[in-house]
């Protein structure tokens, strides 16, 4: 007697006999079935966790610079339809929202064209009144502390290399982030006085004299809690731009492994302990 494994007469083969190779036309319904599932895994990852998002302008220097690649965190202040790809979800303002807090980063559509994400730092909360005045902030007409930390030299700007003021600037809350001046008297350096409507929030970038923010209202103004995105979570990746696509050989030398995996976050302080609250 045989003790070959045999093929069953209109039934599945038996233990140890291996599955005939596919052909043509099943390996390439096999890759359009895997392509779809991962697909629809990273629109999904992307519409209801993290999505990632480039850095194109230097407005948010130094917290961010050109080059730098991070993730949004979609879930930190809830869903709008903006928070998913074209707007396709008909959402009328947020669910599950939670209200972004004083020196968060955020990503956002600009007002004036939806088409457009910005980033920049929320300043003013609804309610607040929002003011520049001779280069500095204040907010609720009390002046805004900063502390300068040293001179920063710009070389690559168009008006060409550029000296600025590195400050530690403490918004009410005491959070702490770091901010650009290049001086005290530039065009966004004296405003009227801004009023921060129900539902809205006020952005600035922290590169304070090259940033087009809620100071300019007919582009950005007020930024509406349905526009938010998502808050800007961390760095994962970071490059200067001087080796382009197809130059992998320059890669190694033009990636910043220093700004890999590093916090958006502002520094706040440390919440009280429930007996520093009973004291």
């Amino acid at each position: 007697m045989s003790h070959k494994t045999e093929r069953m007469e209109n039934g599945p083969a038996k233990t140890g006999e291996k599955a005939p190779p596919l052909n043509a036309r099943e390996e390439l319904s096999e890759f359009f079935r895997t392509a779809m599932i991962a697909v629809i895994l990273a629109l999904l990852i992307r519409s209801f966790l993290y999505e990632p998002f480039n850095i194109p302008s230097g407005s948010m220097k130094p917290t961010l610079e050109v080059g730098d690649y991070l993730f949004v965190n979609k879930p930190a202040y809830g869903y709008s339809r903006y928070s998913f790809p074209f707007g396709i979800v008909p959402i009328e303002g947020r669910i599950w929202g939670a209200a972004p807090k004083r020196g968060d980063v955020v990503v956002f559509k600009l007002p004036s064209d939806l088409h457009i994400d910005y980033i920049k730092r929320v300043i003013g909360l609804p309610g607040d009144r929002i003011q520049v005045r001779g280069g500095r902030l204040y907010i609720n007409d009390k002046l805004v502390p900063r502390e300068p930390v040293g001179m920063v030299k710009e070389n690559e700007t168009p008006e060409g290399p550029i000296t600025m003021v590195e400050y530690l600037e403490t918004l009410p809350g005491g959070v702490i982030h770091r901010i650009y001046e290049e001086s005290d008297d530039e065009i966004l350096d004296d405003t009227g006085v801004f009023e921060v409507p129900e539902d809205h929030y006020f952005m600035m970038g922290d590169n304070r004299d090259n940033s087009q923010d809620s100071r300019v209202p007919g582009l950005v103004g007020f930024v509406p809690y349905e526009n938010i995105v998502g808050k800007a979570d961390f760095i994962f990746f970071s490059t200067n731009g001087y080796a382009k696509l197809h130059e992998l050989w320059k890669w190694p030398w033009t990636i910043r492994y220093g700004r890999f995996f590093r916090s958006v976050e502002p520094v706040r302080p440390a919440e009280k302990t429930d007996a520093q609250n009973a004291s």
